[in-house]
């Protein structure tokens, strides 16, 4: 019982270092111009702007953010159904 208990609070704790990480990443930031095109992208793989010629090209940006949240869902997913994921990674703690 103590061990679970023990497995749980390093749950937690791996979970609060995993936001840290999250908000670490979202600060780096690079931006990139090349043929009157200017990209700017965070540290957790999400595009702040799509600019060509100074115009913003919003609509492009949040499409291919929403592309890249669904793929990462998927993998995501096709991970779990492989054993990997936290399931896999924390030695089946929930079974």
């Amino acid at each position: 019982m103590f061990d679970k208990f023990n497995q749980l609070k390093d749950l937690a704790k791996m979970r609060q270092k995993a936001m840290e990480l999250q908000k670490e990443l979202e600060k780096i930031i690079k931006t990139v111009e090349k043929h009157g095109y200017s990209i700017s992208v965070t540290g957790d793989q999400k595009i702040r702007y799509i600019k060509k010629d100074g115009e913003d090209l919003k609509e492009l940006t949040d499409l291919i953010n929403d592309a890249m949240k669904d793929v990462q869902k998927e993998s995501a997913k096709k991970m779990m159904e492989m054993g990997g994921g936290l399931g896999g990674l924390l030695g089946g703690l929930g079974k």
